[in-house]
């Protein structure tokens, strides 16, 4: 046997180990994240295609009309997320409010969720033209059920670090929830 070729063997052997190692820590980690994003919602929560992501083919004044045909049928106001795919703290907030199902439902109860899509794309001036200029996504108005503006609010300010405050926003979905007569 040649001493110089004492670790042939086990060398071999661990160019797989090693591959199925970095596999598992980069690759792994994607996928189960990915996960998260496509996991289906809770089944008392009525499924609102107005809110299935930032499509840069929707158009915006006929989801709005559609918002506020709920909005007046179920007594809401309606929720609008102005972002992108791109945008990185669009996704931060779809994975809050899918961690934290008291706020999910708190927000579903008094509000009609519709997303519109601000890309190079679409970035549907003409619709976003009738609000207040937005500094920065995703960025959220709130509707009363005839699409009249009750409040701009940039969610930076509801922001808590990396993620967002849930006490911050379970008082922001409060205070803009519909009033009602008692």
């Amino acid at each position: 046997m040649n001493p110089s070729n004492k670790c042939g063997k086990s060398s071999l052997l661990r160019i797989p180990l090693f591959a199925a190692l970095v596999y598992v820590y980069f690759c792994a980690p994607v996928t189960l994240e990915h996960k998260t994003f496509v996991q289906p919602t809770t089944a008392s929560a009525p499924h609102i295609a107005l809110a299935d992501g930032y499509d840069p083919r929707r158009d915006p004044d006929k989801d709005l009309a559609a918002a506020s045909e709920e909005a007046k049928r179920s007594n809401k106001n309606i929720f609008v997320v102005v972002g992108g795919e791109w945008c990185s703290w669009c996704h931060t907030m779809d994975r809050f409010f899918h961690e934290h199902a008291d706020l999910a439902a708190l927000r579903d109860k008094n509000y009609v969720t519709m997303k519109v899509s601000m890309s190079q794309e679409n970035p549907n001036r003409a619709f976003l033209s009738r609000f207040p200029r937005i500094h920065g996504y995703p960025h959220i108005f709130i509707l009363d059920a005839q699409g009249k503006l009750i409040h701009s609010q940039p969610t930076n300010e509801l922001e808590d670090g990396r993620n967002y405050n849930l006490g911050r926003f379970k008082a922001f979905l409060d205070h803009f929830a519909p009033k009602t007569s008692a």
